[in-house]
């Protein structure tokens, strides 16, 4: 009984002379010799959209008084619970917080907060920096939100001008 097997030649050649090694190897310096689209961080660092989601802040007014008007309602949207917020009446008959605190280990930066608030009190900043060495560093109080406030007011309301049409 005679065995006929057909050879391939031109997949043999391919095997022996490493065409797709070769090929591979190409590529790879072909993207070896290519310019470098890697941003040297920290030292540069890429654009951030207007509507970025970093770290939370509270605004004031443009008086110096505080925008939140304890209505509650980020409190009542937050998905992780994040937020506890305490109230009290001032003598002019309005509202304001005497407590704001937002546990950011809770916080999954959904954004339903800022989209929440009536008076753009509570919003989400262009900081993406905020690492901490203790976990109690990320429970932020009323004054530390203001701060953030204070310090990224002006791309904080850049950002809202920008997003405007959007909302």
């Amino acid at each position: 009984m005679a065995r006929t097997s057909a050879i391939d030649y031109g997949r043999a050649a391919k095997y022996f002379l490493l065409l797709d090694f070769i090929k591979g190897f190409g590529l790879g310096m072909k993207y070896f010799f290519a310019p470098k689209h890697t941003v040297n961080y920290p030292h540069e660092k890429g654009p951030l959209s207007p509507r970025f989601r970093g770290e939370h802040a509270l605004r004031r007014y443009p008086n110096g008084e505080e925008r939140c008007i304890a209505c509650k309602l980020c409190e009542a949207v937050c998905p992780a619970q994040a937020i506890t917020i305490d109230a009290e009446p001032r003598e002019d008959g309005s509202r304001r917080t005497t407590r704001y605190d937002i546990d950011m280990t809770k916080c999954i930066y959904c954004g339903f907060c800022q989209e929440a608030c009536p008076v753009d009190a509570i919003v989400e900043g262009p900081n993406f920096e905020f690492s901490t060495e203790t976990r109690e560093e990320l429970f932020y109080n009323k004054d530390r939100l203001l701060e953030n406030g204070a310090r990224w007011e002006a791309e904080i309301a850049r950002n809202l001008e920008l997003d405007a049409p959007y909302r």
